[in-house]
């Protein structure tokens, strides 16, 4: 049997391999989403596998805006080989407009985190917004 050889690429290509990058989010890992209405619940599903739920994510909601952030720590060992990404990631979007923010849920399974957020799916969600004349 032979031993397996250290892998060697080019320094640079292996650096931004080891990026996912969304515009404006600079070299965080991003995080990849999936996003539905069911009902009257918005729900995210966020791919996040070997986290701890209890320790390395955070669920924020601030003025319609959700936010999962946490960190993917890294375990500290001789490797042949490296394509996990480690790190501290966000992700943000906005919420539907009559999101009732004090119902959302979260839940995590088999490295995807689902958050539900339920909404007032009887209210008119299109507003027409009158034109008055300015005065000259």
């Amino acid at each position: 049997m032979s031993t397996p050889m250290r892998h060697r690429a080019n320094p640079i290509a292996e650096l931004l391999s080891r990026f996912d990058l969304e515009p404006g989010m600079g070299l965080a890992p991003s995080v990849r989403v999936e996003d539905y209405v069911e009902g009257d619940t918005y729900v995210l599903r966020a791919e996040l596998p070997g986290i701890d739920p209890d320790k390395d994510v955070e669920i924020t909601v601030d003025r319609d805006v959700l936010t999962i952030s946490g960190e993917r720590r890294e375990e500290v060992k001789e490797r042949n080989r490296q394509e996990m990404h480690y790190g501290s990631f966000m992700r943000s979007v906005t919420l539907p407009g009559d999101a009732r923010e004090k119902d959302i849920s979260a839940s995590y399974a088999d490295g995807v985190l689902e958050v539900r957020v339920p909404f007032d799916e009887d209210q008119d969600r299109t507003r027409r917004i009158p034109v008055r004349r300015a005065e000259s």
